[in-house]
C-alpha cells in the first residue's frame, strides 16, 4: 500500500472502510464470498453486499504507482493486481493480469495476455486463453475452456444485478461475447463469434422456439445447446429488397453425453442430426 493509503481510513459509503473493504477482498480471492451464487432451482442471485464492497475500494482508494515488473501500473491501491497465487494455478508469462479480489481456483491456467477482474470467480480446471477478459463479477465454472479473445463481461452496477455466468464444461470459442448478465448453461457450445446480450434472442431449431430474456432477466443458452453465430433477415421491404439481415445466435444441435464439445460443434456446422 502506499503511503497515502490512510487517506481513505475514514468510513465510507454505506460503512464501508479500508478495513472492512480489505477483508471482503481477502474473502473473495478465498473464495469464500461470491459476487452472485446459484439458487437451488438453478438460477442465481448477485450479493448485493459483495458489489457495494467492491464499489466502496473505488471510492476509498487514491490513485498510486502499482510496479508489476515487467509492467508498471497507475490504479487505485485498494484493487492493485495480485501478487502470490495459490498452488496449483499457472499464469504464463507474458502480460496477464489478475486484480486484487479474483478468486482463482486450483488447476485454472492463464495464458498471456489475459485479465481477470475484481470480484471474478474462475473455478477448477478452467482454461483462459490468449486476449481473453474475465469482467468484474463474473462467474465461471469448472473445467470452462475460454477461448482466445473470448470477452466475459461482467456486470458491477447495479449491485442486484447478477453479472454474466457460464456454469460448469461450458466451450467458448474465439472471439466470443457475453455480456448483461447472459448465462451460459452447463456443456454448452458457443462456437466463435457468438455475440450474446441481455436483449439477444437465441433461434433453437432443435426445439423450434426462441429464447428471449425478460427485463431484469437476460436470456439463459440451455445446458447442452450447440450456438452458432447466424443470420436471419433484416425486417422491412426496403431491406428485404437489397437482401440484408442481421446477426442472430443459433441453437442448431444439443450435445449428447457422449460427445466433447469440439465433436458436438463438428457435428452441428455439419448439419448432422
Amino acid at each position: 500500500m502506499s503511503g497515502a493509503g490512510g487517506a481513505g481510513a475514514a468510513a465510507g459509503p454505506s460503512g464501508w472502510d479500508r478495513a472492512r473493504v480489505e477483508a471482503l477482498l481477502d474473502a473473495l480471492e478465498r473464495g469464500e464470498r461470491r459476487a452472485a451464487v446459484p439458487r437451488p432451482d438453478g438460477s442465481w442471485a448477485a450479493d448485493a453486499e459483495v458489489k457495494e464492497g467492491i464499489l466502496a475500494a473505488f471510492r476509498l482508494g487514491v490513485d498510486t504507482d502499482l510496479p508489476a515488473p515487467p509492467f508498471a501500473y497507475r490504479d487505485r491501491d485498494t484493487l492493485p493486481p495480485r501478487g502470490a497465487l495459490p498452488e496449483g494455478v499457472r499464469v504464463v508469462p507474458g502480460g496477464t493480469s489478475i486484480r486484487r479480489g479474483a478468486h482463482v481456483a486450483k488447476g485454472v491456467v492463464v495464458m498471456p495476455p489475459a485479465y481477470v477482474n475484481v470480484g471474478a470467480f474462475v473455478d477448477e480446471g478452467t482454461m483462459v486463453d490468449s486476449h481473453a477478459l474475465v469482467g468484474s463479477c463474473a462467474q465461471v465454472g469448472k473445467r470452462v475452456h475460454l477461448s482466445a479473445a473470448a470477452q466475459v463481461g461482467g456486470v458491477l452496477e447495479p449491485v442486484g444485478a447478477v453479472p454474466v455466468v457460464v456454469e460448469d464444461d461450458a466451450f467458448v470459442g474465439g472471439g466470443v461475447g457475453i455480456y448483461e448478465g447472459v448465462r451460459v448453461g452447463r456443456r454448452a457450445v458457443l462456437a466463435a463469434g457468438v455475440i450474446l446480450t441481455g436483449s439477444s434472442v437465441l433461434y433453437d431449431v432443435v426445439n423450434e422456439r426462441e429464447i428471449r430474456g425478460e427485463p431484469g432477466r437476460p436470456p439463459v443458452v440451455p445446458d447442452g445447446a450447440v450456438v452458432v453465430p447466424g443470420t436471419r433477415p433484416a425486417p422491412g421491404a426496403w431491406a428485404r429488397g437489397l437482401g440484408l439481415a442481421v446477426a442472430a445466435a443459433v441453437i442448431l444441435k444439443y450435445r449428447d453425453p457422449r460427445t466433447d464439445a469440439k465433436t458436438a460443434l463438428e457435428a452441428a456446422l455439419r448439419r448432422d442430426g
